[in-house]
């Protein structure tokens, strides 16, 4: 009898189950054991059927995902393929699952398993506290906590690393920008204000020395060194993402247009966590120009609202590190201290 078994023991039987329906069976009588639970007013029990539940949408989804593996391994790119002489369609069917329950399975199941662990309880929470699971289950809000959890999971691992590594990194690297003419175009170039380097040099940089295993790049690139940008993402083991777009006050040079603009590039290296939905911050922001190469504040801003925990550092930082971050380049001074 199901109502007799524990929320562990059901875990252990469940991943023992191979076949859809039997799953589905379980899924069933979680469900009314929740029902007969809820009327009970037993709620600790009423949380368990419910966990149960959601472990049983969990090896559902694993199963779902299984046959599209048998399909993809022995089946070519056919649509349909048989299953004991059936469709995937027509075995969710036969097992009661409908095709939209089976995708919202498999999209639980592709969860880390700290995330299914953190609804769980949630949800079980809730139940015992006689909340009800669509308050706490708001799409939004479920997204956003979850993600919060993350960002400090990570934010406390990595800070107690015996070597220091960080979750973000930001850079802008003193790139050497190569004019059509160096008799006649280094009049402006950025070799007038810093020493820069070759891009072999900087693709070379040991950033991987100091990149936690869960880590976001954000990289500074003007719009002619883009590819450059991205080849030293590349090197450093970062993944592109996506990029958010500085629109400066005044007009500069350019060969082709006069830039107006810069560009913020993000690249990742493991799983760090992307903001929650409705938590993005727009992709166009327009600030002053300061000085030559001095990039606004409120990037860092934005960075410090999407990771508030996590270690963080700027390479080619000018003057004294942001409180609360690391700083390291050729004009990177020591923190300041305050009474």
């Amino acid at each position: 009898m199901l109502g007799l078994i524990k929320y562990d023991e059901a875990c252990l039987v469940l991943a023992q189950v191979a076949k859809l329906d039997e799953a589905k069976t379980i899924q069933n009588k979680a469900d009314a054991l929740r029902v007969y639970s809820h009327q009970a007013h037993n709620l600790d029990m009423e949380a368990d059927a419910w966990a149960i539940r959601k472990r049983a949408e969990d090896r559902l989804g694993e199963l779902s995902l299984e046959l599209e593996k048998a399909h993809k391994a022995g089946r070519g790119c056919e649509v349909q393929f048989p299953i004991d002489g059936k469709s995937k369609k027509q075995a969710l069917e036969e097992a009661g699952i409908s095709t939209s329950a089976a995708q919202r399975y498999e999209r639980f199941h592709l969860l880390p398993e700290w995330e299914k662990r953190a609804r769980i309880e949630a949800g079980k929470a809730a139940i015992r506290a006689g909340r009800s699971l669509a308050d706490v289950f708001d799409r939004q809000n479920d997204k956003k906590r979850c993600r919060e959890a993350r960002e400090l999971q990570l934010g406390q691992i990595q800070c107690a690393l015996p070597k220091r590594k960080y979750g973000v990194i930001v850079a802008d690297p003193e790139w050497l920008f190569q004019p059509w003419s160096r008799e006649t175009g280094m009049d402006r170039a950025a070799d007038n204000h810093y020493p820069t380097s070759a891009i072999d040099v900087i693709k070379t940089r040991d950033v991987a020395a100091i990149t936690a295993d869960d880590c976001a790049l954000f990289l500074w690139a003007t719009q002619p060194m883009l590819p450059q940008a991205l080849d030293v993402m590349e090197s450093w083991g970062f993944d592109y993402k996506s990029h958010i777009v500085w629109l400066k006050d005044r007009i500069g040079t350019g060969y082709w247009f006069r830039n107006k603009h810069e560009l913020l590039l993000l690249g990742t290296r493991g799983s760090p966590p992307c903001p929650a939905l409705g938590q993005q911050w727009d992709s166009v922001w327009e600030a002053a120009r300061r000085g030559h190469s001095e990039k606004p504040e409120i990037f860092l801003e934005m960075i410090e609202c999407y990771f508030p925990t996590l270690p963080k550092i700027e390479l080619n930082r000018r003057g004294p590190p942001r409180r609360g971050w690391d700083a390291w380049g050729a004009e990177a001074e020591p923190s300041r201290k305050t009474a």
